[in-house]
C-alpha cells in the first residue's frame, strides 16, 4: 500500500492509517467531509482549539480531491484521512459515549497530526490564503451527487 510507518504513530491510529487508503482511493472524501462536518458541529465548544485545525484538514482534503492541491506527501495526507476517519468512529480508544471522556481520545489524534505534519499544513495554509474566497468556496464545499464518482 501507500503507507509507510513515520516516527511516533499512536499504537491506537495504525490501523486507521491504513484505512485511508480507501476513501482516497474510492474517491470518498466528499462523503467524509460532510460526515466531519455533522459530527463537529454536534460537538459545539468542546472541540475547543482544534477546531480551526479540523476545518483546515477537512478543507486540505476537498481540495487534494478536487486536484486544486497536490502539494503535499502521501504520508501526510493518509495521516490527515487516517485522524479524521478516528474522529469519525464512534468506538475507538475512548468511546464516544463516554461522557466526558469520549472525545478526548479524538481531540489528541487530530493534535497528534497537526503537530506531526506542520510544515505541510501550514504550506496549504499559505496556499488557501492566496485563493480568491469565491474560488475556495468551490474548492471546499461538496460537490453535487452527480459530480461524484460511482
Amino acid at each position: 500500500g501507500l503507507w509507510r510507518k513515520p516516527l511516533n504513530v499512536p499504537a491506537h491510529v495504525r490501523r486507521y492509517l491504513q484505512a485511508a487508503q480507501q476513501p482516497l482511493a474510492r474517491g470518498k472524501l466528499p462523503g467524509m467531509r460532510t460526515a466531519v462536518l455533522r459530527k463537529s458541529a454536534g460537538k459545539g465548544g468542546r472541540l475547543g482549539s482544534v477546531r480551526e485545525g479540523l476545518q483546515l484538514l477537512v478543507g486540505l482534503c476537498m481540495a487534494w480531491w478536487r486536484g486544486d492541491y497536490r502539494a503535499i506527501g502521501t504520508q501526510a495526507l493518509l495521516s490527515v484521512v487516517a485522524a479524521l476517519l478516528y474522529f469519525l468512529t464512534p468506538l475507538d480508544a475512548l468511546p464516544d459515549w463516554l461522557l466526558g471522556i469520549g472525545l478526548l481520545d479524538d481531540l489528541a489524534v487530530l493534535t497528534w497530526v497537526l503537530r506531526t505534519w506542520r510544515g505541510e499544513l501550514d504550506a496549504y495554509r499559505s496556499w488557501r490564503n492566496v485563493q480568491a474566497p469565491e474560488q475556495l468556496l468551490l474548492i471546499e464545499q461538496v460537490p453535487a451527487v452527480e459530480q461524484l464518482p460511482k
